[in-house]
């Protein structure tokens, strides 16, 4: 999927975020922290052409017909500010919030993307995705994807009651990784898997930057001699996002006094 070409406009950035992890590790801590990611989206709105979420934005997340998860309206009513105000947001699936379908699109006006894109943002190319089942290895949770993403598991997960089908996986999310970060997303060295993933795309095709979330770990990498690889990092112990001022795209802390 390739988006339409965002010449930047004078004085406007292009923002980054991924992995708000909301929901977990508890409803207070989750509380705090999208009233941080409200503040930010304040802060942005004042000079962003558009805004990428990356994927992860909740810990949970699936769409009945007729119900969604309890919860989050601070950042929903933002986003709706925000796409009301003209800034458009792309927002991405990830492996904990891919059962996104219509509400977003219908509800605020924001498309949902499920795969990794490539797009030109003023005079750079992007290649932008949350980075899930992506790169060599991790075969059981590729097949996970693709038994998650199938149509028939997710009309039988429908039919379980929202009051039980979300309450369990509002338990599940309780095991996330998210709440380990110190201990299990070490720097891999040459063993990031999604370094090798951008190679692999850039040898193939061109692109300056490539914005991936999921490995929780604010990364600044090289790819090859004219490409780099940044990764979001996460808003649980980072609160790490990346802004594109037309020339250089940067990562950046939101309230780092206060981590």
């Amino acid at each position: 999927m390739t988006l339409h070409n965002n010449k930047l406009e004078p004085g406007k950035k292009v923002y980054f975020a991924s992995d708000f992890h909301l929901g977990a590790p508890s409803a207070e801590q989750s509380s705090a922290r999208e009233k941080k990611i409200v503040r930010w989206l304040d802060q942005v709105k004042k000079d962003a052409q558009c805004i990428y979420l990356v994927g992860d934005i909740f810990d949970f997340w699936f769409e009945y017909r007729h119900a969604i998860p309890k919860g989050f309206i601070r950042l929903q009513g933002k986003l709706a500010e925000l796409t009301d105000a003209g800034i458009p947001i792309y927002l991405f699936t990830g492996n904990h919030d891919m059962w996104m379908f219509d509400y977003f699109p219908k509800e605020l006006n924001i498309p949902v993307i499920r795969e990794p894109i490539s797009t030109k943002l003023g005079d750079k190319t992007f290649y932008i995705g949350h980075g899930d089942g992506l790169g060599p290895g991790d075969h059981t949770y590729k097949l996970l994807k693709r038994v998650f993403n199938n149509k028939a598991c997710q009309w039988l997960f429908a039919r379980v009651h929202p009051n039980l089908g979300i309450g369990v996986a509002n338990m599940w999310s309780q095991r996330s990784r998210i709440n380990n970060i110190k201990k299990d997303e070490a720097f891999l060295g040459d063993d990031e898997w999604l370094v090798h993933y951008c190679k692999e795309v850039e040898a193939t095709q061109h692109h300056d930057y490539y914005v991936f979330g999921h490995r929780h770990l604010p990364l600044d990498l090289p790819i090859g001699e004219t490409s780099r690889y940044i990764n979001l990092g996460e808003w649980v112990n980072f609160c790490s996002y990346a802004v594109y001022d037309g020339d250089t795209l940067s990562l950046k802390h939101f309230e780092a006094s206060e981590a």
